[in-house]
């Protein structure tokens, strides 16, 4: 299964879900598709669709997909590396209406440089991104979490 993710973003995000559909229609993806589309209006009976679900059911989708193509929501990235999942990144844009900046972009440059994920900047090179996705073998995700607590508690300790 295909799980798509496009956060709580209160702007569409068609450009991402086109794309998907077409590949969809000309037999590209012949898995399932889940998508959470948010506030994005989208159907298509050949994709499985959702506004909005709780965290744990989010995680369970995550947990039971095979790939996951999501926007460059921090949390969201971050949940599916923690779970090994290979993740594609396609990044909102400002041009499109898809945010009020282009902060995404910044993100999928950071994960993907680091070689967690594959980005996707244009949804028209969808299918050869699905394509390389077969062989990527992400990085193994380690937070920085805890060492940030280390470095504040020995912090607060020396006050």
């Amino acid at each position: 299964m295909i799980l798509v993710l496009l956060g709580t973003q209160d702007k569409p995000f068609n450009r991402l879900l086109d794309a998907i559909s077409k590949a969809k229609k000309d037999k590209i993806i012949k898995d399932k598709v889940i998508a959470q589309i948010g506030c994005t209006t989208f159907q298509d009976k050949n994709i499985n669709t959702f506004d909005f679900k709780s965290k744990e059911e989010i995680e369970k989708l995550i947990e039971d997909a095979r790939i996951v193509i999501t926007h460059a929501g921090v949390g969201t990235i971050t949940e599916c590396l923690q779970k090994d999942k290979k993740v594609i990144v396609v990044p909102r844009l400002k041009k499109y209406g898809e945010h009020t900046n282009d902060h995404q972009m910044q993100i999928t440059k950071e994960f993907a440089m680091k070689d967690y994920v594959l980005p996707l900047y244009d949804t028209k090179n969808l299918s050869k991104t699905l394509d390389k996705i077969k062989t990527f073998k992400p990085v193994k995700y380690e937070s920085n979490t805890e060492n940030f607590k280390k470095q504040i508690k020995k912090y607060i300790e020396e006050l």
